[in-house]
């Protein structure tokens, strides 16, 4: 085992031995370093995913509500169905804030099990606001399908 001293002037400027450290303790320092920059890019690569599925919700709740009104356990089900998972608590200030845009509106209705409960669906703002976006997202996912290396090109 190898040590190195590390020596840290004091106040007066003379210099000491602080510390001995060992080359092996800094291996070990070094591969946990690199475990958690490993870790961190795992979590870094979920932060984006969630951001990736927060960007298209809306996209997804018109498409939801498109044909039919929805309670938001529906909405969330669906969502979930298809592996864009979500929590009520993403969801509701999304429909608020989607309602208050004018593409969405809703109506209570009373339940045999609890307090009433609030059906969403889609306006004819929500139907107009969602043909764009539907556009926009077959030119993004064009876009981004035409940055595929020519390696996985040859896959397809």
């Amino acid at each position: 085992m190898v040590c190195a001293n590390l020596c840290i002037p004091n106040k007066h400027g003379a210099y000491g031995v602080v510390l001995k450290v060992s080359i092996q303790l800094r291996y070990y320092v070094l591969q946990s370093t690199l475990f958690n920059l490993y870790i961190c890019s795992m979590s870094e690569s979920h932060k984006a995913k969630a951001q990736m599925r927060k960007g298209v919700l809306e996209l997804c709740i018109l498409r939801i509500l498109k044909d039919h009104e929805a309670y938001t356990s529906d909405i969330i089900a669906a969502l979930k169905k298809v592996d864009l998972l979500i929590v009520e608590g993403t969801l509701y200030p999304l429909l608020m804030r989607m309602k208050n845009a004018d593409m969405l509106e809703y109506r209570w209705e009373e339940s045999p099990s609890g307090p009433p409960r609030k059906y969403y669906r889609i306006t004819k703002k929500g139907q107009k606001v969602l043909l764009e976006l539907e556009a926009a997202w077959v030119a993004f996912v064009d876009s981004v399908n035409s940055l595929q290396s020519p390696s996985s090109k040859s896959h397809e």
